[in-house]
C-alpha cells in the first residue's frame, strides 16, 4: 500500500478464518496429510489416493500451503514437520479426527453476538449432561490433544521412577493421562472418576494401551462424589477449571487436597492467560468457547489459580509450559515428624 496505508490482507484472513477450518477439516476427512506421508506429493497423486477429484485436491493443497502446514518445492508438496506430528492418522497425537470433528461446531457462532450480549449460552449446555450422544464422537476426538501434555506433567513430577503411586483423574474423559502415565510407571495405578457414559469409553482407550489392569472408574459427577481423604499420590484436573467459577475451582481444589497424601501433587493443565490478558494467544481466543458453552466459565490467569490453590490449603505452586496449554501443579508440605 502506498502513503504508508496498512494492507487489509491480515484483516481479510481473519475475516474468513472459517476458511482455513474448512480446509484443514476437508483434508483431514479424506486423509490427505496421511497420503502425503505415505509418498503422495502431486495433487493428481493425492486425488487418485484419496478418491478425490484432482481440481478438488489442488484446492485443498493451496489451502494447505496457505495456512502453513503444507510446503511446495519444485512442485512437489510435503507435510511440514508440524502436519506430520499432529494431523498424520493413527499416530498417538494425531489432531485428524478433532479437525474433522471442529467443521460441525461452526454453526455455533452464529450466536456469539447474542451469547456476547447476554453474557453466556443462549442454547443448552451439551457439556453439563451426561447421556448426551455427542460424547462418543467429542471424547475420542480431542483425546490427543492431552498427549503432549501428560507427556510433559509425566517428566515434571518425574513418574516414571515415583514407583507404585495412586493416582485420581477427575473429569478424566478418554483417559489420555492415565494411559501415557501407566505406561510411563509400570507400578502406577489410576482412577477416573466421570459419569458413566464417558468412563466406559476411557476402558476402551485403556485396554487398548494395554493397561487397563491398572485403571478403575468411578462412575458420578465431581461436583457431588466424595474424592476421599489421604488415599492418592497425585490428583489430575485437566481442561476442567475453564468450565467452572472462581468459587467452583476453590471448592474442588480443596476436596482434591484433603484426597491427597502427605507431600502428595495436585496436576491442572488448562488454557492459562498471562495476568495482564496480553497472552498467550490461544488461551485468549479459547475464551469464546467458554461464552459459548458454558455458563460461568473462562480462561483465567495464572494469578487465579496461585490464588485459588493457596486458599483451598495448599503451598507451593509451579508453572509450567505445555504449549498452548499450561501445567499448574500444587503441593502441600510435609509435616516433619515430631
Amino acid at each position: 500500500m502506498t502513503n504508508n496505508q496498512p494492507s487489509p490482507d491480515g484483516i481479510l484472513r481473519l475475516i474468513n478464518g472459517y476458511w482455513a477450518t474448512g480446509i484443514v477439516s476437508a483434508s483431514a476427512t479424506h486423509s490427505v496429510f496421511t497420503h502425503l506421508e505415505n509418498g503422495a506429493d502431486t495433487a493428481a497423486d493425492v486425488a487418485i489416493r484419496a478418491g478425490i477429484s484432482e481440481r478438488g485436491a489442488q484446492t485443498l493443497l493451496d489451502g494447505l500451503v496457505s495456512v502453513g502446514l503444507v510446503g511446495l518445492r519444485d512442485g512437489r508438496y510435503r507435510n511440514t514437520a508440524e502436519a506430520s506430528a499432529y494431523l498424520v492418522e493413527g499416530t498417538p497425537a494425531s489432531l485428524s479426527s478433532f479437525a474433522k470433528l471442529k467443521l460441525t461446531h461452526m454453526n455455533a457462532l452464529a450466536d456469539l453476538p447474542e451469547v456476547v450480549r447476554t453474557g453466556g449460552p443462549v442454547k443448552q449446555v451439551a457439556t453439563e449432561v451426561a447421556d448426551n450422544p455427542h460424547w462418543a464422537e467429542v471424547v475420542p476426538a480431542i483425546a490427543a490433544q492431552s498427549v503432549p501434555a501428560a507427556t510433559i506433567a509425566a517428566d515434571v513430577l518425574r513418574l516414571p521412577e515415583a514407583g507404585a503411586i495412586s493416582i485420581l483423574d477427575v473429569g478424566g474423559g478418554s483417559g489420555i493421562y492415565s494411559a501415557v502415565w501407566l505406561e510411563a510407571n509400570p507400578d502406577a495405578r489410576s482412577t477416573q472418576l466421570d459419569w458413566e457414559p464417558i468412563n466406559a469409553i476411557a476402558r476402551r482407550l485403556l485396554e487398548e494401551r494395554g493397561v487397563a489392569d491398572r485403571f478403575t472408574c468411578i462412575d458420578g459427577d465431581f461436583h457431588t462424589t466424595d474424592f476421599g481423604t489421604g488415599q492418592y499420590d497425585v490428583a489430575l484436573y485437566s481442561h476442567i477449571a475453564h468450565q467452572e467459577g472462581p468459587e467452583g475451582n476453590v471448592e474442588v481444589f480443596t476436596r482434591l487436597r484433603k484426597a491427597l497424601k502427605p507431600g502428595g501433587a495436585l496436576v491442572v493443565c488448562d488454557y492459562v492467560v498471562d495476568d495482564d490478558r496480553s497472552g498467550p494467544a490461544f488461551p485468549l481466543l479459547f475464551a469464546s468457547e467458554m461464552l459459548l458453552k458454558s455458563k460461568q466459565g473462562g480462561t483465567w490467569r495464572r494469578a487465579d489459580y496461585h490464588d485459588w490453590l493457596i486458599k483451598a490449603g495448599f503451598e507451593d505452586v509451579s508453572f509450567h509450559s505445555a504449549p498452548p496449554a499450561t501445567l499448574v501443579v500444587a503441593r502441600q508440605r510435609r509435616r516433619p515428624v515430631l
